[in-house]
Parts: C-alpha cells; structure tokens; sequence
C-alpha cells in the first residue's frame, strides 16, 4: 500500500512538472493542448512523446549556427551585409522591390540579399543528377555536400566514386549525412569514402534509434556546394528513386545556382559540418568565390531549425503569402500548416488572390495523409483550388507568387519542417525562373485531378472521423 501511494504520488508529480513544462514551452495554444491532452489521456506514454518531440529545443539550442562569436566582428559584418543587400534592392527589378520586406525578414537573420546570380531550375533526378556529376568532375578545391538521404544504389555509389576520385586529385571533400535519413550507409559507402580521403560525419548521431529522440531532429537539408561557386539546393535526395522512369514516378524540383548566392548555402555547411566534427573549419577567401556571372537573377537563402532563434522559414512563407496579390501556386508533399499558415492561405484566397494547392493523391504516410485531407474543406471554402496529384509520387516543396518569386527548397509545410528539423529554402526573385517554374506547375495539374468544394464538403461524417481525429495530432506528426 505504502508503495502504491509512493507510486502515486511521484507519479502526479511528474504528470504536474511536464504540464507546467508545456505550458511554459509551448506558445502555440492548439499545440499545448494537444500535449496536454496525450500527456493527461495516455499515462506514461504521452510524457514520452513530449519529450522525444514536443520539447522546445529552439529555447534550448541544439547548437550554435553562428560561425563568429566577436560581437564587434558580428557587427561589422552584419553592416556590410545591410549595406551590400540595400545596394541589390535599390537596383534590382520589380521583383524584388515588391518584396522588401520578405528580404529585410531574411535580412534580419543575416541572410544576405544576393544579385548577379545564374539560376537553372533542375526538374527531377534525370534532370538534377546529370548537372550536379558534370559540376563535381569540374571542382578545382572543394566540394562540400550535405544530405538527408544518401543512398547505396547505383546513383550514389557513382557520386561516392566522383567524390573519391576527387579527393585523390587533391580537391578537399567533405560530407555530411543525416545519421537516421542515410542509416543504410553507415557501415559501408561512409567508411569507402573515409577510406579515400573524403572527410565524412554523421549529423547528430543515433546510437539506439528505438529510443532516440534525436530521430526527430533531423539534418533535412540537401546542400552542395562546389569551389564556393556553384550550389546545389532543393527537394532531390540521393537515390534512384528519383530518376524516373521508377515506380511510383517521383516528381520533384531541384536549383543550381552560379553566384553570391552560393555564399550562404556555404555558411549553412560550414556551420554543420563544425557541429559534426567538433572542429572549426579555417575560414579562407576560396570558399566564398568572388566571380560573378552575367546573370540578373537574386537570391536569398531561408534556413531555421531547432539552432534559430525563430521559425525563419515559416515566417519567410508567411510573408510570401501575405505580399500576393494576384497568384499562389504552392506544391508540397505534406501539408499539415498550421493555424498561422493556414489563416493566411484563406485570408489571400479570400482577398481575391488565385491560389492553387498541389498536394499527393496518396502518401507515403497515411497518417500524415489523412492529416492533410482534415485542412481541405477549409481552404477549398476559402476559395482554393486544391489539386491531387496521380501520375506518381510529388515530393517537391515549392512556390511560385505572382510570377516574380520562386521558393525551391527542403521545407514541407508541416510542424516538423517548421519546428524540428534542420532546412533551407532558396528565395529566388527572377521572373524567368518563375515562369519556367509555373510552366512546370501547370503541367502538373494535367497530371492531377481537381477537387470539387460541394462534393467535398458533403462528405459523410463517418469518412471524415479519420481525418479529423489525425488532425487532432497534427503537432506530433
């Protein structure tokens, strides 16, 4: 008996300290009471949960993304950066004097606003694979590359030859890989790769992944960078599942950018690498290459995760949704919004905006699938088109606003990209690249079968509980 009450009351001590500890930690009122209600509802297992998912490590850093520590220093750059971004706004095009205050946003989290850069929008595996094995056959000094998934197939072993070969000629390679995204080269390609002289981590390493909640913290970027030049940035993991023809066809959409604005892709790796290694790389002129092309296109890079101090990226796709006036055309493989993001999406439908929604016909998570289909009704009364997409799989995380700005990056619409995991989105502020961009969405909805509103909201009820109850955890997913 004395043990039962023991029990008992530890018990309700911990059950008090982890409510208090939600309510302290999270801000978002749907999200605290989603904690507080698989914490309350489900003994033991809910505390878990929280702790593996729902911890606020954006107020507890995992770690530093900033290279520099000198305040003066800091300061001194960050002004240089103010001023050299004023100087591409003052003369750059409409493009990007429509969207000052998205830039001065990014702006805020030194991410510098970049002119003179050649953009190639790179539409699938078959597409993207080709450029980025031409580009690494041509480094000169470095290569440095980041991904979520790298796989051991055939793809992949043919970059981890390129990357070997390259190493042996001199060039400095160095790779990071997501240690739960890539688990399946852990013992064999990385140490073929350390074994010729490629410098390899692991980000954040999982010891028991059963057990880790590091599993939800994840490396989601997928970054290259080349001689400081050339940059790689977008939805394209490494593996042959993106090379169509597969099955299912995989669509996604990939950037290469020649440019400044390569510079803060570089910052990003730099940053990553250093917390995998433990080590501070030398910051040398040859990593922030200095040419510039003929190009107009300019460029700025969004990241966040849980080492920001806010959700830059949400607030970046914010900003892009509230500044529309005339179009939206938004593709994302996962979309569980949010209540800010989806306030915004209706509010833009609502003020006369053309907003298209291009989203799977099926999953690779039913979970996160019936999630999604819970936000439909709203948005589709709000006036959005919602599109599924059926030929295959659409994996790519894009947006085109008003055929002047292009986002491509890592970033699903989602609780995990926005709070957990580690991403980068490119901000591109070029009308051509937007065109060819929408060109590619329009293509899409050829592929893709349009929701009716009316028949979708009188869906029965019974088929709607699923839904509705997976929204309920929508935070969590």
């Amino acid at each position: 008996m004395n043990w039962y009450i023991l029990i008992t009351v530890v018990y309700s001590a911990l059950i008090i300290f982890v409510c208090l500890r939600i309510l302290y930690d999270i801000n978002s009122t749907s999200k605290a009471f989603a904690y507080l209600l698989v914490t309350l509802l489900l003994p033991g297992i809910g505390i878990a949960i929280f702790f593996a998912v729902g911890a606020n490590y954006r107020k507890n850093k995992l770690y530093s993304k900033k290279i520099i520590t000198d305040n003066k220093l800091l300061a001194e750059i960050r002004e240089k950066i103010v001023h050299e971004s004023e100087k591409t706004w003052d003369s750059g095009e409409k493009e990007v004097k429509s969207h000052q205050t998205l830039a001065r946003l990014l702006l805020h989290d030194n991410s510098p606003l970049t002119g003179n850069n050649e953009v190639s929008l790179l539409l699938n595996g078959e597409k993207k694979f080709p450029e980025v094995i031409a580009a690494l056959e041509a480094a000169q000094h470095h290569i440095h590359m980041e991904y979520y998934i790298f796989e051991n197939d055939d793809i992949g072993n043919q970059i981890k030859a390129i990357l070997v070969r390259k190493a042996a000629a001199g060039v400095k390679v160095r790779f990071i890989y997501d240690d739960f995204g890539s688990r399946g080269i852990r013992k064999g390609l990385v140490h073929e790769l350390i074994a010729g002289g490629v410098e390899a981590f692991p980000f954040y390493k999982i010891w028991f992944i059963a057990l880790s909640n590091r599993t939800n913290y994840r490396n989601h970027r997928k970054i290259i960078v080349i001689d400081g030049c050339t940059g790689f940035v977008g939805g394209i993991n490494v593996s042959d599942r993106y090379i169509n023809p597969s099955n299912p066809y995989w669509r996604d959409t990939h950037v290469m950018i020649k440019g400044p604005g390569v510079y803060y892709l570089q910052y990003l790796f730099i940053c990553d690498r250093n917390f995998c290694s433990g080590k501070k790389l030398p910051i040398v002129p040859a990593y922030f290459c200095s040419k510039k092309t003929r190009s107009k296109a300019i460029v700025q890079i969004a990241a966040s995760g849980p080492d920001s101090d806010t959700p830059v990226i949400m607030y970046a796709l914010l900003q892009t949704i509230s500044l529309a006036k005339e179009e939206l055309l938004i593709t994302s493989p996962y979309f569980i919004p949010g209540e800010t993001i989806l306030d915004a999406i209706c509010a833009a439908a609502m003020s006369g905006v053309q907003v298209k929604l291009l989203v799977p016909m099926k999953s690779d998570s039913a979970l996160v699938n019936a999630a999604a289909r819970s936000y439909y009704n709203e948005i589709l009364q709000a006036g959005v088109e919602v599109y599924l997409y059926k030929k295959g799989f659409v994996h790519a995380k894009t947006v085109v606003a008003d055929g002047q700005l292009t986002i491509i990056g890592t970033a699903n619409m989602d609780h995990r990209s926005f709070e957990l995991n580690f991403e980068v989105n490119a901000m591109i502020y070029d009308a051509d690249l937007a065109q060819q961009l929408k060109k590619a969405f329009v293509n899409d909805l050829e592929h893709s079968v349009k929701i009716n509103a009316k028949d979708w909201a009188r869906r029965t009820l019974f088929r709607q509980l699923p839904e509705k109850l997976c929204r309920l955890f929508s935070p969590l997913l």
